[in-house]
């Protein structure tokens, strides 16, 4: 079921942290969780003006299956890190914590140096093909469909991911997926830097050239970085997904103007169906 949100009070995101602080992804903002930050300046695209559709992959459109804490404990064992001590269910809070995030950044927070970040983030890179060459990884039920029916209707679509280039690859060769679409981005392809910042979502309008206004845009994500990097880049519709890593209310906080059931809603959403 489609929920949009709205609030009398709305408010705007605020940088993120895993604190938990008001206004970060790790917050539920009001009584409920259910504030709507769009503004009253920003009204809501309607959905027939939806031009550009930038999806996010695992969790939203990829059936994750807690593989990204399984390859983390894969990366943080080779970093001397011991599951079950402190400092490993610190960084897995953390890791948790930002679900969505360029993985190199994740990284970079929790073992400081540029040298050990990027030596962990290839070890969990590593991991993470390993899992998905094992046939560990399936699409959400309904996402090719909502991809072919978007498309079918004349919306771009655009796949997104925190993930390394190589692994986006690995999962869209896995999936039989890469043809699906005529563009796909990972961090790097943005200049590197991944969500909560726009870059990705403003290159997939700059790519395709598919809409005249960054308001004609949807993003659709289960995590609150993507409804973060959503709200940051202007796009019209902020579209949470339970299929993933947070739920309803954390989605919310972080901006989202509709939370849906998974991203097999998003084309009646957007009005193609």
């Amino acid at each position: 079921m489609v929920s949009p949100l709205t609030s009398d009070s709305p408010k705007s995101p605020d940088v993120p942290d895993s604190s938990g602080s008001p206004g970060s992804p790790g917050s539920t903002g009001g009584p409920h969780g259910l504030d709507n930050p769009q503004g009253p300046d920003t009204p809501h695209t309607p959905a027939h003006d939806i031009q550009l559709v930038v999806l996010d992959m695992a969790g939203t459109t990829v059936a994750d299956d807690g593989l990204v804490e399984l390859a983390f404990g894969t990366a943080a064992r080779r970093l001397g890190v011991e599951p079950g001590s402190a400092d490993h269910a610190e960084k897995l809070a953390h890791v948790r914590a930002t679900m969505g995030e360029s993985k190199i950044s994740v990284f970079r927070h929790l073992f400081g140096d540029e040298e050990t970040a990027h030596r962990a983030n290839a070890a969990f890179e590593e991991a993470y093909g390993e899992l998905v060459d094992a046939g560990r990884i399936a699409p959400v039920p309904g996402a090719r469909e909502a991809i072919e029916a978007l498309q079918s209707a004349g919306r771009t679509v655009v796949l997104t991911t925190g993930f390394a280039r190589v692994t986006q690859d690995a999962l869209l060769d896995a999936l039989g997926w890469r043809d699906l679409v005529t563009l796909t981005l990972c961090p790097a392809d943005a200049g590197g830097r991944g969500r909560p910042y726009p870059d990705m979502v403003l290159a997939a309008l700059l790519r395709t050239g598919a809409a005249d206004d960054v308001r004609q845009i949807a993003v659709a994500g289960d995590t609150s970085y993507d409804m973060l990097t959503g709200r940051r880049a202007g796009a019209g519709i902020v579209a949470g997904v339970l299929t993933g890593a947070h739920g309803a209310e954390r989605l919310a906080a972080a901006g989202a103007t509709h939370v849906l059931a998974s991203v097999a809603e998003l084309p009646a959403l957007v009005g193609v169906i």
